[in-house]
């Protein structure tokens, strides 16, 4: 049965401390991600439904999703060691993964508002936590032009994790126990407020103005030859 070491026996008590309470309230310092992918998280919007905006959330190593599984009660709290060693499993994932305190827990960690007002969430049940992560979809009052998304998994356990983000057309951030919140543009937004279609005039404007020079230049200079040619 394989181990990792945790971060420190900081983050050993606070483990345990978090499974006497179900969620962390109270951060443990320790070192930040020495092994392993961070987890991250996926924002898109939903095709079909444009008052949706998705969310999928994927842990970044087996041994995070057994410390999320003991601080949630649902694994035994012997499996972290008290070297500060972690015994994970690969069964640890169907465990977690269709359990209520996951879905709980997802819903109050990562949030998601649009004009100001918050979006309700539903957890679809993970098929393959381990490999694929949790989505969740967020329902807004009306169609997504910017949404604001949240994201505190994991840092309730140690802030010093990172989250890794992708959103749509590849944009990219990453979200800490500081900077948990951002926006995001899923949506068509008015030109004002998007930037690419400002920057797409913009450039063709220099392009003409760069053109025109080099007509000007081509003139004067044909002119110049025809007069010391007379």
């Amino acid at each position: 049965m394989p181990t990792r070491g945790l971060r420190g026996s900081a983050r050993l008590a606070g483990v345990l401390a978090c499974a006497a309470a179900a969620v962390c309230a109270v951060p443990a310092p320790a070192g930040a991600h020495p092994f392993g992918d961070p987890q991250t998280v996926a924002i898109e919007a939903d095709p079909g439904r444009p008052e949706v905006v998705r969310v999928r959330w994927r842990v970044g190593g087996l041994d995070d999703l057994t410390v999320l599984g003991v601080a949630l009660g649902l694994l035994p709290r012997d499996r972290v060691m008290l070297d500060g060693a972690v015994s994970y499993r690969d069964s640890d994932a169907a465990v977690v993964g269709p359990s209520r305190q996951l879905a709980d827990y997802l819903l109050k960690r990562v949030t998601v508002t649009s004009d100001g007002r918050a979006c309700p969430g539903a957890v679809a049940p993970p098929a393959d936590l381990a490999r694929a992560g949790a989505t969740i979809d967020f329902t807004c009052a009306g169609a997504v032009g910017v949404a604001s998304v949240g994201v505190r998994t994991l840092t309730d356990l140690d802030p010093a994790y990172r989250t890794l983000a992708t959103g749509p057309g590849g944009v990219r951030a990453v979200y800490t126990s500081d900077a948990y919140t951002r926006e995001w543009t899923l949506g068509d937004v008015p030109a004002a407020a998007g930037g690419g279609d400002r920057r797409g005039r913009g450039a063709a404007l220099q392009i003409g103005a760069v053109a025109g020079g080099l007509l000007l230049i081509a003139a004067a200079a044909l002119a110049l030859r025809r007069r010391v040619a007379a």
